[in-house]
């Protein structure tokens, strides 16, 4: 599997099929050297441009672009998720992340304090539904004034356009719309293993539904090659 714009590899251990070839593609040597460091992942390092990748077509079984690498590359984003998704071999997977929107989270968690969420999350998961679509979600603030080069994705154009290029496209996800990114209520969450559980549960039924991908901070989307 090829992790295109690995960064220090942070996705590396989560992608891929137990044993595979792991391959991390960066532009940055620094960024390589701190995969290297790590050497419970050992992939093999490739300093290069996503835009023009030095590999050959159709040898990857699965490419990751995590992190959001399509975003940063501006107006070159689509041309980035065609040229490494050609490396794909047939029926090869893609896994993209995209920004949409400024992120959000459930209104019903965001007021609770973090200590009662733990119990709360061994409620029964229809009621805890209720209680969070009762009180609808509350957008997070822009992290940036200006993005700069940095460009949002509409996730349902980016499906059509894979579809138009002849992919199916397998899964959408947006990426914690329950809690979003708070610190103090995942740390008090992930320190009870059953609630924990329950709440990637939550995220998950959660992030399936299409109303939520268009506020979402992170959008997963798979898709297989044609």
């Amino acid at each position: 599997m090829l992790d295109v714009g690995s960064g220090p590899g942070r996705f590396l251990p989560h992608v891929g099929g137990p044993g595979c070839r792991r391959v991390a593609l960066d532009l940055s040597e620094e960024m390589l050297r701190r995969v290297a460091r790590d050497r419970s992942r050992r992939p093999d390092l490739v300093r290069g441009d996503a835009l023009r990748p030095p590999f050959p077509a159709h040898v990857f079984h699965e490419v990751a672009v995590l992190g959001n690498p399509v975003g940063f590359a501006g107006p070159q984003g689509d041309r980035l998720w065609r040229e490494v998704g050609e490396l794909l071999e047939a029926g090869g997977r893609l896994i993209l992340e995209v920004v949409a929107g400024p992120g959000e989270r459930s209104a019903y968690l965001a007021r609770l304090p973090p200590t009662s969420l733990p119990r709360l999350l061994h409620a029964p998961l229809r009621a805890l539904l209720t209680r969070v679509d009762r009180e609808g979600f509350l957008s997070e603030a822009p992290r940036k004034a200006d993005p700069g080069a940095f460009r949002r994705y509409d996730p349902g154009a980016l499906a059509r356009a894979l579809m138009a290029d002849g992919w199916v496209v397998n899964e959408t996800l947006a990426v914690a719309p329950a809690l979003g990114a708070d610190p103090a209520r995942l740390e008090a969450v992930e320190a009870d293993a059953a609630a924990w559980g329950r709440l990637r549960e939550l995220e998950e039924l959660l992030g399936r539904r299409v109303e939520r991908l268009q506020s979402a901070a992170a959008v997963l989307l798979a898709a297989t090659a044609p």
